[in-house]
């Protein structure tokens, strides 16, 4: 019998995990971590909501998948066919959606994309909805089935707690040790343990039915922290995610794989672990090599991407194993595009210390061995590194993103990019995303 699959997803959550090293309170986690395989190298397709989890499942870039904005501002997969739910519904799976997906719009979302089921829920909380797919569970269900389960946590507006909470909180590291941030901090802290009680409720109900065996649990979330520098960013603070897979097929033991690893290379792999046919749009690679020990590496170079998320933003990114190569694509925007960070305390730190004004790079080169949180620019504003094993390096990656642009028909390619009609868009120039955006004609 096929196993099932539980799909685990939170919202603006990174790297910032108890089986990442952090202090958070995430005790499910660490212990799925230690029955399963933790991928500490892992990286989301688009550091931004709807494009990431669009790129997850349909295993190809975001903007390949038609997913270049925000589902709930008028972007859109350019076939639902190519969503995973179509290729496991062919294969005899049921398809059961408990929560959120980011991926259609509207209520009739769930049903575009091709779900068999939408369990009921009142909100998209986390103890609402692994209490929704635990009574799912316990009906122990017989046939294959994919269960895919999404909280609204650990997106901002974060729980509110007392400045007490917040006295021994580390901010996250691209932000300065402020006493707004650790509060905002200490609220992400308490988001993330409602986060993990509800994944721990899904995985004591696979135990508890029998179900633990045979069901493949994939969880991850879509990109970085909702904190200035983080999301919406292509640094790793941005596009730098945990994943963690426990089940049949090798994923099991405590493993940790450190070999580079994309998020569109797990519709790939499912489709090697279930034993059906790949199909044709794919662009990421299986990661049974890695879980199985057969290799270190399956990806020499992942890649990332932003176009649109409240705000017009092009840029594209390269990662190797030591660096890192961003390419900007808006030669007329050269300070942060502020709609494209959440309102927060953090954004408001930044701000007092004039952030909207700081220049920001249209290439971007960083020796990730020496320079791991991406501060130092190797790539001076005419466009020539630093040294000449920066400027080889630099070399090489623009033509790794290049080729990978041209091989998967990036529109960026053909010129600026514009909003498909009836989009709602931000002003670049504009402050915050609450602010009333434009429509696209």
């Amino acid at each position: 019998m096929r196993p099932n699959i539980v799909y685990l997803h939170s919202h603006d959550t990174g790297r910032y995990v108890q089986p990442m090293g952090h202090s958070v309170p995430t005790p499910n986690l660490q212990r799925l971590a230690e029955q399963g395989v933790l991928f500490r190298q892992a990286f989301c397709a688009a550091p931004t909501c709807a494009p990431s989890r669009a790129a997850l499942l349909t295993g190809q870039s975001a903007h390949s998948s038609g997913m270049l904005g925000l589902a709930h501002r008028g972007f859109a997969l350019t076939d639902y066919a190519q969503h995973l739910v179509t290729s496991l519904n062919a294969t005899g799976y049921r398809t059961i959606l408990a929560g959120m997906q980011h991926v259609a719009a509207g209520e009739d979302g769930p049903e575009v994309i091709g779900y068999d089921e939408e369990l009921e829920h009142e909100n998209i909380q986390a103890k609402t909805v692994s209490t929704a797919a635990e009574a799912f569970l316990n009906g122990q269900p017989t046939e294959p089935f994919f269960l895919d389960v999404g909280y609204q946590e650990t997106h901002l507006r974060y729980p509110d707690v007392t400045v007490e909470a917040s006295r021994y909180i580390r901010t996250p590291d691209p932000l300065p040790d402020t006493p707004e941030i650790r509060r905002m901090t200490a609220g992400y802290h308490e988001s993330a343990r409602r986060m993990d009680e509800g994944h721990g409720r899904v995985l004591d109900a696979l135990e508890r039915n029998g179900l633990a065996d045979n069901t493949l649990v994939i969880c991850t979330t879509d990109h970085g922290l909702a904190y200035p520098g983080m999301k919406c960013n292509l640094t790793d603070h941005g596009m730098g995610v945990f994943l963690i897979m426990r089940g049949p097929g090798g994923f099991d033991g405590g493993k940790v794989c450190d070999g580079l690893v994309s998020q569109i290379d797990i519709f790939p792999t499912l489709c090697d672990l279930l034993q059906i046919d790949k199909p044709l749009w794919l662009q990421g690679t299986s990661l049974m090599p890695l879980v199985s020990g057969e290799a270190e590496e399956v990806n020499g170079h992942v890649f990332s991407e932003v176009t649109f998320h409240a705000a017009y933003e092009p840029q594209r990114a390269v990662r190797s194993r030591r660096w890192k190569y961003i390419r900007r694509f808006d030669d007329e925007k050269t300070t942060p595009v502020r709609p494209n960070c959440d309102e927060s305390a953090a954004k408001d730190v930044w701000l007092a210390h004039g952030w909207a004004d700081r220049a920001v790079a249209q290439e971007q080169l960083y020796d990730l061995v020496f320079d791991p949180n991406e501060t130092r620019n190797l790539i001076s504003a005419d466009g020539k590194a630093v040294d000449a094993e920066s400027e080889v390096a630099a070399e090489d990656l623009r033509m790794h993103l290049h080729r990978w642009m041209d091989e998967t028909d990036d529109p960026l390619l053909e010129g600026p990019v514009p909003a498909p009609s009836g989009a709602r868009i931000n002003d670049k120039d504009g402050q915050s995303p609450g602010q009333e955006p434009k429509v696209a004609p």
